[in-house]
């Protein structure tokens, strides 16, 4: 086990390593002036001047990469040019946000999916089988952010239940901070339900047609026991892939819904860096969310060995 988790380790080193070449390449060593990019061909040349010299533009190449890096590890992400804060406070505030959501999204999706799926699976070709796909096809084809605009109509300007956008932090009590996620989190959760419940389903079905499943059945054993002794642990490979790759996805790519419901997250906030065409902020969140990825991808990696025994064995 210490073995594959040093393998892993020294794999999301190599990944972090050409991610963050790949980041500052694009933004700072590509033909073309930051600065410039930053303030527009209208800026006064001392203007120009000082932000050329705040991003270090006048040193080699190579110094500004290993002192950008080793800001990064050290927690230092520079001063943002349009918030005039650290950019490190503005990462810590935004991932109180997108964190708690993409969990509650993933929560969500995983506690409707899995009992769909199951129950779709073990009752193949009757109604309830037809009514999972249903839900499926259904859940993949709204778009979410238009999903999310009912919900505000419905259950925040129609019922009143709910607030219609904003957060108000966590300083205000875990009850309302939960609540004012819990839409954003069910609009998030509901559309990546539906496909789990499809993978889900198909990862069973394809494990029921296993030999070690018929001889389980033909020992006597009732489908209950069949699903949980023999079938589901084999299955959750592959649906610990695809959760693993939702929760991934929402941290980054929950931009839209934080835009529809007003939450300050960490997509929204590199939505605005982008438009304000903040590079500062843009290359280290950018980073952040890489770096997000590589760590639930490495818990993924950890599930399977746990779950299946094998991989650790592979030298």
């Amino acid at each position: 086990m210490i073995g594959f988790l040093a393998r892993r380790l020294v794999g999301l080193g190599l990944t972090l390593f050409l991610a963050s070449l790949v980041v500052f390449t694009v933004l700072e060593v590509l033909p073309g002036d930051p600065a410039l990019l930053m303030l527009g061909v209208d800026a006064r040349p001392d203007t120009l001047a000082a932000l050329r010299a705040q991003m270090g533009l006048d040193r080699p190449v190579t110094v500004r990469y290993l002192a950008w890096v080793g800001g990064l590890l050290g927690g230092d992400m520079g001063v943002s040019h349009t918030y005039g804060v650290p950019v490190g406070d503005l990462v810590r505030d935004r991932l109180a946000v997108t964190v708690p959501l993409a969990a509650l999204a993933v929560l969500l999706s995983t506690a409707l999916a899995l009992p769909l799926g199951m129950a779709a699976a073990s009752r193949r070709g009757r109604p309830a089988d037809y009514g999972v796909m249903a839900f499926s096809q259904l859940g993949v084809a709204i778009p979410n952010f238009w999903f999310g605009i009912l919900l505000v109509l419905w259950l925040s300007v129609g019922l009143g239940w709910f607030d219609a956008g904003g957060f108000p932090g966590w300083s205000a009590g875990i009850g309302p901070a939960l609540k004012s996620l819990a839409l954003p989190a069910v609009t998030l959760g509901l559309t990546e339900a539906a496909i789990l419940a499809r993978i889900t389903r198909a990862s069973i079905l394809d494990t029921l047609g296993e030999d070690y499943v018929r001889t389980a059945r033909a020992k006597g054993l009732g489908p209950g026991a069949v699903m949980r002794r023999h079938v589901l642990r084999n299955a959750l490979i592959p649906i610990t892939t695809i959760v693993g790759l939702q929760f991934a996805f929402l941290l980054g790519g929950a931009i839209v819904v934080e835009n529809v419901f007003f939450l300050p997250g960490l997509g929204r906030l590199l939505f605005q860096a982008i438009s304000q065409r903040d590079l500062i902020v843009v290359k280290d969140v950018v980073m952040v969310m890489a770096a997000l990825v590589v760590a639930v991808n490495l818990i993924v990696d950890i599930l399977y060995a746990v779950i299946d025994p094998r991989p650790k064995a592979v030298p």
